[in-house]
């Protein structure tokens, strides 16, 4: 991976794409210290000195605004708006004829779809900012903290308004300087702005774990962190990687004089076909009832229970819950983005087939089948992965946003890989050095 940076420096154009992104990085890291108006920045830092990593529902978010979110700054709703109207533009896809004949265009269907997304990122922006705020003036953000209803000191309608305004503008602009990475960029700039946020919210994270430490002033548990986050980035890469490649085979036909087809290839499925979407839509929806219960303020006896049993990562239901839901998302999104019917229909239609399966539904039922089959090992290990903050909550007292969760590292991992494999291809189209050297 090194090896692929330094040769991607040395070569003149990749290494303006190179600086073009850090540049862009840099802006972005800056707008999210940037507070917006209306807001007292000393007793936002004040109540997030209390907080000391304890967010509760927010964490999630903060995560991945690259902690901005807590700070109530420009970039506060960060990558998150996009990252929801993406998916739901793509579940919305299977259900909305329309969209799905978008989809089947090519790319003028596709920019048609890309030009939905951001309208919808607008619409998600403006709607959470409006929560933020408001949860923001109710002093709900930092429940714990004594000026947490001081934060917003000028409670007025226009200052409310020109706060969500400067949040959704900063929305549009994150959403800008992805688009200007992919564009200008190595590519994949989304991505690359989620990877920076949640990578700058891990030196704090470690260092906090080593001022709670006993042990050797902290340096024990700091270490023991640190080897087991590379022990999980090291699983990670591995079970990412696998695959399941389906051998595909093409007939052979005589046009004119020249023939076509004959080639061999294949379908590459892999153990973890879902990605990190399951943990999200997991997490989301378990952070639903706690919200319900800290906006309502209520002291009944199911806002005791769901406090208790839901809210608490450590407890036994929340895992449970926790673990069937990703297990349940996993198989449900898989369902949704790998249409068996259309794969094999494709493949009949330009004379493929699967050695030994004849084409059409047969190849339909295989597909599907050997799909399921990889999907349970790859939901299982997206559970198991993401239940791993809870069990350093339990082992030795980290706080909930232990920086190796399973959302972190997933997401690292996979825009790592994603990014090293974009800067690899792009050097052999640079580099190749043909049959003749």
């Amino acid at each position: 991976m090194l090896t692929a940076f330094a040769r991607a420096f040395k070569t003149p154009d990749l290494r303006k794409k190179l600086l073009f992104t850090l540049g862009i990085i840099v802006v972005y890291r800056l707008g999210t210290h940037i507070p917006i108006p209306g807001v007292d920045y000393k007793n936002v830092q004040e109540c997030v000195d209390q907080a000391s990593g304890s967010q509760g529902i927010f964490g999630l978010v903060n995560m991945f605004s690259g902690g901005a979110l807590l700070q109530i700054t420009v970039f506060a709703l960060g990558i998150m708006p996009y990252i929801t109207a993406s998916i739901i533009l793509q579940l919305l896809t299977v259900v909305i004829p329309r969209l799905e004949a978008l989809k089947k265009e090519g790319q003028a269907g596709t920019a048609k779809i890309t030009q939905y997304t951001r309208y919808l990122t607008i619409a998600l922006a403006i709607l959470q900012g409006t929560g933020l705020v408001a949860t923001a003036r109710s002093g709900a953000l930092f429940s714990g903290c004594t000026v947490a209803g001081q934060i917003v000191p000028d409670q007025a309608i226009f200052t409310t308004i020109v706060m969500v305004i400067c949040m959704t503008a900063g929305t549009a602009v994150v959403m800008w300087l992805g688009e200007l990475i992919t564009d200008r960029g190595i590519g994949n700039g989304m991505s690359i702005l989620m990877f920076i946020s949640i990578a700058a919210t891990f030196p704090s994270a470690l260092w906090a774990i080593k001022k709670q430490g006993d042990l050797a002033d902290g340096w024990i548990e700091f270490g023991t962190v640190v080897a087991v986050g590379l022990v999980m980035i090291g699983l990670v890469v591995f079970v990412e990687q696998a695959q399941r490649r389906i051998p595909v085979q093409y007939a052979k036909r005589m046009i004119g004089r020249r023939s076509y087809g004959g080639t061999s290839t294949y379908i590459p499925l892999k153990v973890n076909q879902a990605g990190i979407i399951p943990v999200i839509f997991a997490s989301s929806l378990l952070y639903i009832p706690a919200l319900i219960v800290q906006f309502s303020g209520s002291t009944a006896g199911w806002a005791t229970w769901i406090q208790k049993n839901l809210a608490d990562p450590a407890a036994v239901p929340h895992i449970v819950l926790y673990f069937f839901l990703i297990v349940f998302f996993a198989f449900f999104y898989v369902a949704i983005s790998f249409n068996p019917e259309e794969v094999a229909d494709n493949m009949k239609k330009y004379g493929g087939f699967i050695p030994g399966i004849r084409a059409g539904r047969p190849t339909a039922e295989y597909l599907s089948y050997v799909l399921n089959r990889i999907t349970w090992p790859g939901s299982l290990y997206l559970g198991l992965i993401a239940l791993v903050p809870t069990m350093a909550l339990a082992g030795f007292g980290a706080s909930q946003n232990f920086p190796f969760g399973g959302t972190s590292i997933l997401i690292i991992v996979g825009v790592g890989l994603e990014t090293v494999k974009q800067i690899e291809s792009q050097l052999q189209q640079r580099n190749y050095e043909g049959f003749l050297r």
